[in-house]
C-alpha cells in the first residue's frame, strides 16, 4: 500500500507554487478557459483569453456573438470549431436555465455542452473552493505511474483517487500531479532519476 501523504508531501517540496495555470477572475471565465484548454496548452489559451475576456467575459455577451464570431476569437487554440460550438451552447444555458450564473455542483455543470467531469472538477475546485480532483492526460499518467492508482480510464482514476487522497488534499493533489506530469514525469523521457518519489514509484522499480 503506497504512502499516498508522503508522495504528496515530497511532490509538494518540489512544487511549492503548484496551482492552476489558467488565467481567470470569475468561474464563468475559468469554464471557458478550461474548455479552451483541451489538447491545448494553457500558455496559448491564456493569450487567447487574455485578449479575448476584455471584450467578452459574460454568458450573455457569448451568447449574443455568433458562431463565426467566437470562432474567430479561438480560432489559435485548435479544435475551435467545436469549441466554439461548446462555448456558444453552454452560454445559452446559462442565460436560459442559471440566470447567467455558474452552478457549483458536479450534477449541475455536467449537463452544460462540453463539460465533463474534468472540466467540472477544474471549475468546483478552483472556482468554488469546493474539493475535486480533475483527471487530465497528466493526472492520469502520474497517478498510474507511481502506483497510487491501477486503473484504465480518467472517470476510474478520478474515484480511485478518491479513494486513496485524503479530502481535504484533493484539489491541491491534483495541481501537484499536473505540475509533475508537466515538468519531470513527462509522457515522453520522464526524468526518473532525479525525482523525488522514484523509491515510492512503481515504473521506475520496473525501469531498475
Amino acid at each position: 500500500m503506497k504512502d499516498v501523504n508522503k508522495i504528496l508531501d515530497e511532490l509538494q517540496v518540489l512544487y511549492p507554487d503548484a496551482k492552476c495555470e489558467l488565467n481567470y477572475t470569475t468561474p464563468f471565465e475559468l469554464l471557458i478557459a478550461t474548455i479552451l484548454s483541451a489538447q491545448c496548452t494553457d500558455v496559448r489559451v491564456n493569450i487567447v483569453t487574455d485578449a479575448m475576456f476584455k471584450k467578452y467575459n459574460t454568458p450573455e455577451a457569448f451568447n449574443e456573438l455568433s458562431l463565426e464570431d467566437i470562432m474567430q476569437e479561438i480560432k489559435t487554440c485548435g479544435l475551435y470549431k467545436s469549441k466554439a460550438q461548446k462555448i456558444k451552447e453552454t452560454s445559452r444555458k446559462l442565460c436560459e436555465e442559471y440566470k447567467g450564473q455558474v452552478p457549483d455542483t458536479l450534477e449541475e455543470l455536467v449537463k452544460l455542452p462540453g463539460v465533463g467531469r474534468k472540466t467540472a472538477g477544474v471549475v468546483l475546485s478552483n472556482a468554488f473552493n469546493i474539493p475535486a480532483i480533475a483527471v487530465d492526460t497528466h493526472v492520469f499518467r502520474v497517478a498510474n505511474r507511481i502506483g497510487i492508482v491501477n486503473t484504465s480510464t480518467p472517470e476510474k482514476t478520478e474515484f480511485a483517487l478518491m479513494e486513496a487522497i485524503p479530502k481535504d488534499r484533493w484539489s491541491h493533489s491534483h495541481h501537484l500531479l499536473i505540475f509533475h506530469g508537466r515538468r519531470m514525469c513527462k509522457a515522453r523521457n520522464p526524468q526518473c532519476e532525479i525525482c523525488p518519489v522514484k523509491n515510492d514509484c512503481d515504473y521506475y522499480k520496473r525501469r531498475e
